[in-house]
């Protein structure tokens, strides 16, 4: 039997008018019947409260939150109290407040070289390159591979894009570039063609780890990706702090033998010296990889990988916690606040502080995950669907911990109607505006625009979704999975300061703090904006919660057709 809320959305999801029956009378007067009611639970999230607990998850005790540490073990319990004293259940059906999430931890130690025009060229890690095998297993060697370049690395036959053109990579190297092709568009050759690939959004195409997914299917031995800032979305700095360190990955009986022996990246300016040492202009070649009719092109040079993974079996935690529906049948269905819990831990190689202690990123958005629980406690009267509040691990290992709920689920994904995910919140000031990562998505956005304007701001477009943002949190693994997400952050327009005020500090923390030991919490902290935006989540989630129908994909989406399988599958 298919319920009759599931009949409506599977109505709704063909229906050219679906947006107007989300917008419907019954949908507005259900957020809550006692608005006093309500105004008080979203105003028991506050600065003070919010403040309180970033102190506690960012600071030195808890070790910088990596995954396998004491630092986890700290953050389980915190979290788990709080979620207690608020009077929330455990999310678990098996009557705890975590999810086991069974991970291998590998720390690489890569050697590597080139041989290229009679010469070798050294590289130094993890100054010019990072390299890592993600196969649990101690030593992997790839010796005298011949390297092949093949442009972006996309196979997209719904573009008529092949980068690699029927060329055997078996056994080989092959070198890529980061992001999207990008592709004048042929009206106006100063801006991208929007209909081939995402324009100037990227797309999953564009992902490093779609580029090491589909390396590993061709059958290559080693995969490099070229590492340029700008397309890249961050530093080298990044990449080089992160996969110098341990990793994990999700285990599983394969030992991941069907990945790619080795993973890596390395600079443009190593990328330069080889490919001008086989003979080739770099330059020319990048301009070429932006043509459809590109063919992979030998470099005429050869790789050396030697790789020593020090390995460790790590068994860490999502923590969730559940705040049941009232609504008999409606219970029985889902909304999921998510933020991940975990960052770098520490660096004992450091000189002076060591401890990554996250405060951003993303003690910042777990603290948040605790108020939004604290605002749906307070409610005089609760949601009709279910809430779950689900901390997940390992977000900057690889979306790690949501990966994992989202292809085993606690609750069916069908009957989840929402996912709402917070990573780095706004620390500077109110702002008029609200981004949404991945604009265009969702009618998550309609909502997320009406309750915006009871705050007096409007959403707006992400302005440089060539970064690949949407890609970049623990929201993207439940859109794969079909599920509708939304990604917003706090806008750039600061009210009643100058108009550069936000983007200034937003190109601060990442030039000087992202993913760095820096990132900690700071006098000059203004909470303000940040309680504003959780307010707004809080309506949102409040509103889907208490909604006649689901929410549902935009027809051009590209998770669209997984949400409508899904659902297919259910009605079978």
């Amino acid at each position: 039997m298919i319920g009759l809320a599931l009949l409506s959305l599977l109505a709704y999801g063909c229906n050219e008018n679906a947006r107007e029956v989300a917008d419907s009378e019954e949908d507005h007067t259900a957020v809550a019947s006692d608005t006093t009611g309500l105004l008080a639970a979203q105003q028991s999230i506050n600065a003070n409260d919010l403040l309180q607990h970033i102190q506690v998850l960012a600071s030195d005790e808890f070790g910088g939150r990596a995954p396998g540490t004491a630092g986890e073990d700290s953050t389980v319990n915190y979290l788990t109290r709080e979620f207690k004293k608020l009077g929330l259940q455990p999310g678990n059906p098996d009557g705890t407040f975590v999810q086991k999430v069974p991970m291998f931890g590998f720390t690489a130690q890569p050697q590597a070289n080139f041989s290229a025009g009679g010469k070798t060229i050294n590289l130094s890690f993890p100054d010019d390159y990072v390299a890592v095998s993600r196969r649990f297993v101690q030593d992997v060697n790839v010796n005298n591979s011949d390297l092949v370049f093949v442009g972006y690395g996309i196979v997209a036959p719904e573009y008529g894009w092949d980068d690699y053109k029927g060329v055997d990579v078996k056994g080989k190297t092959i070198v890529m570039l980061i992001n999207d092709p990008p592709i004048p568009s042929p009206n106006n050759p100063a801006q991208l063609d929007s209909t081939i690939f995402g324009g100037k959004a990227m797309t999953y195409y564009g992902r490093w780890t779609y580029k090491y997914e589909i390396a590993a299917e061709k059958g290559a031995a080693a995969a490099i990706i070229i590492h340029e800032t700008d397309p890249a979305g961050y530093p080298y700095e990044v990449i080089s702090g992160s996969w110098s360190r341990e990793n994990f990955d999700i285990s599983n009986p394969g030992k991941n033998m069907d990945r790619l022996a080795v993973e890596s990246w390395i600079t443009e300016d190593k990328a330069r010296e080889l490919f001008t040492a086989s003979g080739n202009d770099f330059a020319k070649l990048k301009d070429a990889a932006a043509q459809k009719g590109f063919k992979p092109v030998p470099l005429n040079a050869k790789a050396n990988f030697k790789i020593k993974n020090q390995l460790r079996e790590v068994e860490s935690r999502n923590i969730i916690a559940k705040l049941e529906g009232t609504d008999p049948q409606l219970k029985n269905e889902y909304v999921v606040y998510t933020a991940h819990w975990d960052h770098l831990g520490k660096d004992d190689k450091l000189q002076g502080d060591q401890i990554y202690n996250g405060a951003m990123d993303n003690a910042s958005g777990t603290a948040g995950l605790i108020e939004l629980a604290k605002a749906f406690t307070q409610l005089p009267e609760k949601p009709k669907r279910s809430i779950l509040f689900l901390a997940v691990t390992a977000e900057e290992k690889g979306l790690l911990g949501s990966k994992y709920y989202a292809s085993n689920p606690l609750y069916p994904l069908t009957k989840t109607l929402a996912n709402i995910n917070m990573d780095v919140l706004n620390p500077y000031h109110p702002t008029e505006d609200v981004i949404v990562i991945g604009y265009g998505n969702s009618d998550l956005e309609d909502i997320l625009a009406e309750e915006a304007r009871t705050q007096n701001r409007r959403i707006v477009p992400e302005a440089s979704p060539e970064k690949g943002s949407f890609y970049r949190s623990d929201h993207f693994e439940f859109a794969k999975q079909g599920v509708p997400a939304l990604y917003a952050k706090s806008g750039i327009v600061a009210r009643d300061q100058p108009a550069d005020f936000i983007t200034k500090k937003q190109e601060q923390y990442t030039a000087e703090h992202y993913h760095k030991v820096s990132d900690e919490v700071y006098d000059d902290w203004n909470l303000d904006g940040a309680v504003e935006d959780l307010q707004l989540y809080f309506r949102v989630g409040l509103r889907v919660a208490n909604g006649s129908v689901y929410p549902t994909w935009r027809e051009k989406s590209e998770f669209r057709a997984r949400r409508e399988k899904s659902l297919s599958e259910v009605q079978q």
